[in-house]
């Protein structure tokens, strides 16, 4: 049967608050979703916990009190691990102009968090009400306006170069060169970074940043602590580690968590 939440008529806006409960009926917790698609688009957001998005493009995290938006029609698997609340919008695809055309990770400001809530309580049904339409508009306008998050992670589609990323996924501490991964995996060290940089859209050195990072949150959202993500990631220290995160996130990891675990 089909989800009646992601039918592409009815209103504008179908919202829903979620726990890991179960009689929920999108309950969370830890589970995998297979690759699927939605007639509307996705805004999906958790308050503990992690999911990971993965699209024929990369794939994205989503730590704590991070939305994750997916246009309409766009195959998409997730996993989800820890998550015991959270919430979620389906929006019409005719009201999706003007959001991102692609999947991304968004700020959740307290007014988007607080529209969210209003529109959860609202019972199913074809027509909305004018004042609620108008939440709607500016539901919307939060969205569009928010800022994005550096949490994408793009694959490149070579095999060969695809190679290099799933090893690097897979042992984040090797510490190889680019040129030496290029002919490791038989390519030349000019060919690879060229092509590597037209299918991901970063330089080399930014994606392995990126993917560290993308594994650090994945941790620190586990509860393993700084000084093991830091080691495991191949830092020397743990304060090279934190200055890292620091200046992709402006804040340390103890307080990004913590500010994020806090809120109610």
């Amino acid at each position: 049967m089909s989800d009646p939440n992601d039918r592409p008529d009815g209103p504008a806006l179908f919202a829903f608050w979620s726990m890991d409960e179960p009689e929920d009926e999108f309950r969370l917790g830890t589970r995998e979703y297979d690759w699927h698609r939605h007639a509307r688009g996705q805004l999906f957001c958790i308050e503990s916990g992690l999911i990971r998005v993965r699209t024929a493009r990369g794939s994205w995290l989503l730590p704590p009190h991070r939305a994750g938006w997916i246009p309409p029609g766009v195959d998409h698997k997730a996993s989800v691990s820890g998550a015991l609340s959270g919430w979620g919008v389906m929006l019409r695809p005719d009201v999706t102009a003007g959001l991102p055309e692609d999947p991304c990770v968004i700020g959740v400001s307290e007014m988007l968090r607080a529209l969210v809530r209003r529109a959860a309580s609202w019972t199913a049904r074809d027509d909305l009400q004018p004042e609620q339409e108008r939440v709607v508009a500016v539901l919307l306008d939060e969205i569009r306006l928010a800022r994005r998050e550096v949490l994408h992670l793009p694959m490149p589609a070579e095999r060969r170069l695809l190679a290099i990323a799933n090893l690097l996924i897979e042992h984040p501490e090797d510490e190889r060169t680019f040129p030496e991964l290029a002919s490791w995996a038989g390519l030349s060290a000019r060919t690879a970074r060229r092509h590597f940089m037209a299918q991901t859209g970063m330089s080399f050195v930014q994606w392995r940043q990126q993917a560290r990072l993308a594994l650090a949150l994945e941790k620190l959202a586990n509860g393993e602590a700084v000084a093991n993500v830091a080691d495991v990631l191949g830092y020397a220290t743990p304060s090279n580690f934190i200055a890292m995160f620091r200046k992709a996130f402006g804040e340390s990891p103890g307080r990004y968590f913590s500010e994020r675990s806090n809120r109610v």
